[in-house]
């Protein structure tokens, strides 16, 4: 069985900072793309930014200069940088990976349930 948990959500001033963190463990065997995704209310979900095992990355358009995200050296724990918040950043965030739970299965994408963050003064 396969979880990821996420962490760090909460109230974030405009112009402040949040560090969101996501920990993926279970029956692990490699894992691939790690991202961050959010959903504001009444939208679609979107992808905020994306790294790859190799820590290529890449973001949303609305977050590039302002988020970054980065993974640990194991490559199971992903974690985003979120600052210069703005109240648009509202969202519940959630993390996914695409990762092998052997060697002869397929990636499959599996989720985090996500975390709520609130940019409000």
């Amino acid at each position: 069985q396969v979880r990821l948990v996420e962490s760090g959500g909460g109230l974030g001033q405009p112009g402040g900072s949040l560090r969101l963190s996501c920990a993926a463990s279970g029956s692990i065997w490699r894992i691939g793309v790690m991202d961050w995704n959010r959903q504001a209310q009444g939208n679609d979900k979107e992808l905020v930014a994306q790294i790859t095992s190799d820590g290529a990355t890449t973001y949303a358009d609305a977050v590039k200069g302002r988020f970054a995200i980065s993974r640990d050296n194991a490559k199971t724990t992903i974690y985003l940088q979120m600052d210069s918040l703005k109240p648009e950043d509202t969202a519940v965030y959630s993390c996914a990976a695409d990762l092998k739970t052997s060697s002869y299965s397929t990636y499959q994408t599996y989720w985090g349930q996500g975390t709520q963050v609130t940019v409000s003064s």
